[in-house]
């Protein structure tokens, strides 16, 4: 398929269908537009992340097994 062809195809299409087919290409464009441009984020260390240990000092966490447990008798009434 040659660019005349795809541009009679395109001007054949009634103005919804060319709009459709703009919105198409733009999506293309912003999906595989090069990635030199982007920033990488700084790869994280995930211990370092605020929520690693948070339930640490709760009393009812120290068996997670058993905490779930509770959690289905209560949400739902059986295990």
């Amino acid at each position: 398929m040659n660019q005349n062809s795809v541009l009679q195809d395109f001007q054949s299409l009634p103005p919804e269908a060319q709009k459709q087919v703009a919105d198409f290409i733009a999506f293309l464009q912003d999906r595989y537009k090069p990635t030199a441009g982007r920033r990488k984020a700084k790869q994280q260390n995930l211990s370092d992340e605020a929520f690693i240990g948070m339930w640490r000092n709760r009393a009812d966490m120290q068996n997670s097994t058993e905490w779930v447990r509770n959690v289905r008798k209560r949400e739902w009434g059986h295990e």
